[in-house]
């Protein structure tokens, strides 16, 4: 038995209805494109209307022979016009830096720009922390990239019952050049029940804008500006011996936290 429905020819057969198909597969088969006015109904009987299910919930599929279900979820919907986060990278790393120690001065560059090279050693003598390179792509030109970075830093004078300190600064770098920096300093006291040791926890967070796209590489680097004392070891993201029990290269270990963030757009069909 045939019909005609908005020009549009079906077929009855076995309890199958087709739209724009002579042969449907289902008790409603559907070739073409779908438009619902109003709510959509599911699990209704012969006597009751369906649950049309509550703002904000999504249909989920039971498997075969099971009617959908309403389930709401705790993932928020990507809205266009508003920045997401679409990836995040976590690197670590316990070797830390450990050849700005005793002996090494301070290469006496107190200030950076953006853009500044991390080989150019007229910027700064900067190392790096080799654990925390990390790489991604940049795939929406309006973006916002998060840098958290985190170490601990430990110094520990000549004598424990002389104070000494040291300056220095971390950076971040993006393609080998320099995005984000910030200087600090460390300083020890009259610490005698720690022998000389001295820590320190050092924190840099910084949010670039419109990132260009493509492949990014990442490194964190830092270096030493200048010491009251030569002779004072110094460590950055580990300790400065294995054999001192105030700490290990655990509890000053670096951390790096990328967050990429793009727009949300949609393209019409």
């Amino acid at each position: 038995m045939y019909y005609c429905i908005a020009g549009l020819c079906s077929v009855y057969a076995h309890a199958q209805v087709g739209i724009d198909t002579n042969s449907p597969n289902s008790t409603l088969d559907v070739n073409g494109k779908t438009t619902l006015r109003k709510e959509l109904r599911v699990g209704g009987t012969p006597t009751q209307v369906g649950n049309a299910g509550l703002n904000g919930q999504v249909l989920v599929s039971q498997g075969e022979n099971l009617p959908p279900v309403w389930k709401s979820i705790n993932v928020s919907f990507m809205e266009e016009g508003q920045y997401k986060l679409i990836n995040s990278y976590l690197s670590l790393d316990q070797k830390g830096i450990t050849s700005l120690s005793n002996g090494v001065a301070g290469d006496m560059i107190y200030t950076n720009v953006v853009g500044d090279n991390i080989t150019d050693t007229s910027k700064g003598k900067w190392v790096k922390i080799e654990g925390l390179e990390n790489n991604f792509t940049v795939k929406n030109p309006k973006n916002r990239i998060t840098y958290q970075f985190q170490t601990g830093i430990e110094l520990k004078a000549p004598v424990a019952t002389t104070s000494q300190n040291i300056s220095f600064t971390c950076g971040v770098f993006r393609g080998g050049k320099l995005v984000a920096v910030r200087p600090d300093k460390v300083s020890s006291t009259n610490n005698t029940d720690k022998g000389g040791f001295q820590d320190y926890i050092f924190t840099l967070n910084y949010t670039e804008q419109n990132v260009p796209l493509g492949a990014q590489k990442i490194e964190v680097a830092c270096r030493k500006i200048e010491s009251s004392d030569v002779n004072s070891q110094f460590s950055i993201g580990r300790n400065i011996s294995n054999s001192n029990t105030v700490s290990n290269a655990f509890t000053l270990e670096s951390d790096l936290k990328i967050d990429i963030i793009e727009y949300v757009t949609y393209k019409a069909n």
